[in-house]
């Protein structure tokens, strides 16, 4: 039996015979409408998400099977905290709140592709992404809610695989990212204030100067670094060489 491997990567639930897809599978002689068909049904739930796809194809019987990856953590993480991107300052800025359940969900949904032995080592796995984006836990930072994981805190929903949390829990995570969301926009335009007028005040000044200033004044890198852009060297100019006589 010969097969032929086709791997692409594809939006959640957007699979079409565009390319990638359909131009690989042309030459194998599949039903591409039938193979998108049934792509879209199995990464309907990751809409919004790249997802890898693995199609094995027999190339005498036109047989096929589908095989669906999984999105990175990050992703995930993103999902089920309803934001489109991590934190720019993890450390000090937090972007959402997500409960243990739902990490558990994304532990066991990446579980093939995580290195803890157990389902809790792959839960601590899931915190270290969340910290890393600035995404809390438990309405903890996910540092100490990796200390809580670490005491036991939550062994009762992990070792019950709980990975369902409830409508009003939901609308309280929403209304808690709509808070922190609010907070970041609030903290970012003063910010973009205070380094406006340190621009303002020192205009002409060295760059490093107005840097200082900023860093002085507790201004943010990302925003130092959007507001104040690094100068480009300079080419030194050549000159042309005199010509021996």
């Amino acid at each position: 039996m010969a097969t032929q491997a086709v791997d692409v990567l594809i939006e959640g639930g957007k699979a079409s015979a565009a390319p990638p897809l359909g131009p690989a599978l042309g030459p194998l002689g599949v039903n591409i409408g039938q193979v998108v068909s049934d792509i879209n049904k199995k990464t309907e739930s990751f809409k919004g998400m790249q997802v890898p796809v693995n199609v094995e194809v027999d190339t005498t019987s036109k047989e096929y099977t589908i095989s669906i990856g999984t999105p990175p953590a990050s992703a995930l993480i993103k999902k089920e905290a309803g934001v489109d991107k991590g934190s720019g300052n993890p450390k000090t800025e937090k972007v959402a709140d997500l409960k243990i359940e739902q990490l558990i969900k994304i532990a066991k949904m990446k579980e093939d592709a995580l290195l803890g032995k157990d389902l809790k080592m792959k839960v601590r796995e899931i915190i270290g992404t969340c910290n890393s984006m600035g995404v809390m836990v438990e309405g903890l930072a996910a540092t100490e809610a990796l200390k809580k994981v670490e005491e036991g805190a939550y062994d009762k929903e992990i070792k019950e695989e709980k990975t369902e949390i409830s409508a009003a829990e939901q609308k309280e995570l929403e209304e808690e990212r709509k808070k922190l969301q609010a907070e970041l926009a609030e903290k970012h335009a003063a910010e973009d204030a205070s380094a406006n007028a340190i621009l303002e005040q020192m205009k002409g000044k060295d760059r490093s100067a107005i840097k200082a200033k900023m860093v002085e004044a507790g201004i943010s890198d990302d925003t130092i670094n959007r507001l104040l852009p690094v100068e480009e060297k300079k080419e030194p100019e050549k000159t042309e060489e005199k010509k021996q006589t």
